[in-house]
């Protein structure tokens, strides 16, 4: 109820929460007080709040910081200033172990200047002023705000430009942008700091806002006109990602030889690839490579072109534009992602030395970027196929298996080892190189006595989510289990789609670690298994293996049963409403209603019959299936029309879709995963599998 309460505080969750509330005591009260006061707060319903939390205060001790941090928030909502100040005065020395330590004295001193108070708000600020908050935006902020009422504009001022400028993302900046607008010094902004704060704006994806400041810019008086033309271009940049520029507004930009004029020829190239402008693209990047030789625009407009002619299967243009990025840009943020597309795309060719050439260079010059599992694999491919060395083979696939235990190629590599068994993998010392990822040690149980734990326990029955990893980070000896103890927490409630994000966050190395690395207990939320029962049932009832099933919707949902995407694919199996409405007719269920795909159970039955019918169109093969799910078939016939393939290991790297690669290799990775963790849960516990 109280997960209800946070995400959509409807009336219903409001007197379900109340109900709990009254029927209770002690420290279960205090959380559900502790609920209601929270969500009344975010619903700016101030006196309920303060009322609620106040109740919160009364029934128990253990979350009282929340109670009296939030009960002053809402009793200044209230315009009860004294009421939130009595909460807040000596707060730090009530709570000091409090993760609300470090803004109580933002809060307190926004309260004593609402009291009219600012001198009381200068002494509590500069009490604070060593302390764990003080290089926060709202300290920051709260300081400017002081320095304002105390009458010292020149202060005030330069704290506002200091917050908008080191923290140009946050509310606070917005605050302090129109406290500069409302003081008439939004013109003592520097261009400098205007440029930084359009560059955050852009790099965040805020294009409007970038654009609108890059604008601005341009119209400072006396600006130097190299400057002036970069802020033009950067505008129309903004206008490129927002899909409104035109190539008219494109070549009116100002054309010049420097970094404002690559740019400026960038954009034209990326509108000529819009338009399948082939002509203009080529002209366009010759003349870059004529005129801006070393510029990172000339980089992007290659990679970007090399991108385009391998959607378009012309390979040869492909791997020249990546080949020249990868031989002038080494350094270039693509510039492993374009070795690595030059060789393949050699490989798929038939230039087999060029390809052998180009993935030994990548396995040299970039051993760590993502890209070079895949140069070790077919790099032995070409031992086994060309060079006619099973031996340097073998060594690849072990170097492989060894350092990347469950990625996909792992999978391919184990396989080709298998019909190698009677080959002795060669030495080879420059493989060595390719070492498992170190594991930190984890903790599978906490202390029984923790404090911390205990709060962040009763905030996830209160629904306050925000607050558990802090709460939990607060105790300063709980990094070998912190990770795993709020993943459980949220696990306890049903949100396996939150504690399995949690762990991917904090285990980001999981893919590459063996199983018996990492406790068994951080496995079984990384790969749940919730609703096994219908699982199975259904995947039974349509021939489909149920690890195929828990694997395809951990990538499709994480488990949420409530997501709704972008592209409007519902529920658990991502089903669009269209395909949803077909499957349900097939499947005989009458006035049936999109809704009905927020069902785990229904959703379940309907995505695994549209996944036998995938499995179906292609033949039972799982990787056409799979690519199919995510891409729809008609690409995945198109994607085999462009083999032929020696085998699915090398159409699978052919998919052009990084997004549809990527998903293909992750389930049949699960697949391998779960079977893993199942038989280690079984030899741990005696019991049989998952299955």
């Amino acid at each position: 109820m109280a997960q209800q309460l946070a995400t959509m505080r409807t009336p219903e969750a409001y007197a379900g929460v109340a109900a709990y509330a009254r029927r209770h005591t002690g420290e279960t009260a205090a959380a559900a007080y502790l609920a209601l006061g929270h969500a009344y707060l975010l619903d700016k319903q101030y006196t309920e709040a303060a009322a609620n939390l106040a109740k919160a205060r009364a029934a128990g001790d253990l979350l009282a910081d929340f109670a009296d941090f939030l009960g002053a928030q809402a009793q200044h909502g209230a315009g009860n200033d004294i009421g939130a100040e009595t909460l807040l005065k000596g707060f730090a020395a009530r709570y000091p172990d409090s993760i609300f330590v470090a803004q109580a004295p933002e809060t307190e001193a926004t309260v004593l200047l609402a009291m009219k108070d600012a001198a009381g708000a200068r002494r509590v600020l500069e009490a604070a002023a060593n302390g764990p908050g003080a290089d926060r935006s709202g300290y920051q902020l709260a300081k400017a705000e002081t320095a304002e009422a105390l009458g010292d504009q020149a202060q005030a001022v330069g704290l506002y430009k200091a917050v908008l400028v080191a923290h140009p993302l946050s509310d606070e900046a917005s605050k302090a942008r129109a406290k500069l607008t409302e003081l008439g010094a939004e013109e003592t902004l520097t261009i400098s700091e205007l440029r930084s704060l359009a560059d955050a704006y852009y790099r965040a994806h805020r294009y409007n806002l970038a654009g609108e400041q890059y604008r601005a810019l341009t119209r400072k008086p006396d600006l130097p006109q190299a400057a002036k033309d970069g802020f033009e271009i950067a505008a129309a940049a903004c206008d490129l990602k927002l899909k409104r520029l035109t190539v008219a507004e494109a070549e009116a930009l100002p054309d010049s030889q420097d970094e404002n004029g690559a740019r400026r020829m960038y954009l034209l190239m990326e509108l000529a690839r819009d338009r399948n402008d082939l002509d203009q693209q080529q002209s366009i990047v010759s003349s870059m490579e004529t005129r801006f030789g070393t510029s990172d625009w000339l980089a992007e407009a290659l990679f970007s072109s090399g991108n385009m002619y391998m959607l378009r299967r012309d390979y040869p243009k492909a791997v020249t534009y990546y080949g020249y990025l990868a031989e002038h840009f080494p350094g270039s943020k693509n510039a492993a992602a374009a070795h690595w597309r030059a060789g393949w795309l050699s490989y798929r060719q038939g230039l087999y030395q060029d390809a052998a050439r180009l993935f030994d260079d990548q396995i040299t010059r970039y051993p760590s970027a993502s890209e070079t599992v895949a140069a070790l694999y077919w790099r032995g491919r070409l031992y086994e196929t060309q060079d006619h060395n099973p031996e340097r083979a073998a060594a690849n696939y072990r170097a492989i298996v060894r350092a990347y235990p469950h990625y996909f190629y792992a999978q391919m590599a184990r396989k080709r080892l298998d019909g190698m068994q009677r080959v002795t993998p060669a030495a080879a010392p420059g493989l060595d190189r390719f070492k498992p990822m170190n594991v930190p040690a984890l903790d599978a149980s906490f202390p029984d006595d923790n404090e911390h734990l205990a709060k962040a326990k009763l905030l996830g029955n209160a629904g306050l989510n925000e607050y558990i990893p802090r709460e939990i980070a607060a105790d300063p000896d709980s990094a070998s289990w912190s990770a795993l103890a709020e993943a459980q927490i949220y696990a306890s409630y049903g949100e396996n789609f939150l504690a399995l994000r949690s762990l991917k966050r904090a285990l980001p190395y999981a893919a590459s670690a063996q199983i018996p690395a990492i406790p068994l207990a951080y496995w079984r939320i990384l790969f749940p298994q919730p609703y096994w029962e219908t699982i199975k049932t259904e995947s039974a009832k349509n021939h489909l293996d149920p690890y195929l099933v828990a694997s395809l919707i951990r990538q499709e949902s994480e488990f949420n049963p409530s997501v709704v995407s972008y592209a409007n694919a519902w529920g658990l199996m991502q089903l669009l409403p269209s395909v949803g409405r077909k499957l349900a007719r097939e499947e005989g269920m009458t006035r049936f209603a999109t809704y009905q795909l927020l069902n785990p159970e229904t959703n379940i039955r309907l995505g695994t019959r549209y996944l036998r019918q995938m499995l179906d169109r292609f033949d039972g093969v799982t990787e056409y299936a799979l690519a199919a799910y995510n891409a729809g078939d008609n690409r995945v016939t198109d994607w085999q029309a462009a083999g032929p393939y020696s085998g699915m290991d090398e159409f699978v790297e052919s998919i052009p879709f990084t997004q549809t690669r990527e998903y293909v290799e992750a389930i049949l990775r699960n697949i391998e995963m779960y079977r893993e963790i199942d038989v280690a849960g079984s030899k741990k516990t005696g019991a049989t599998g998952g299955n």
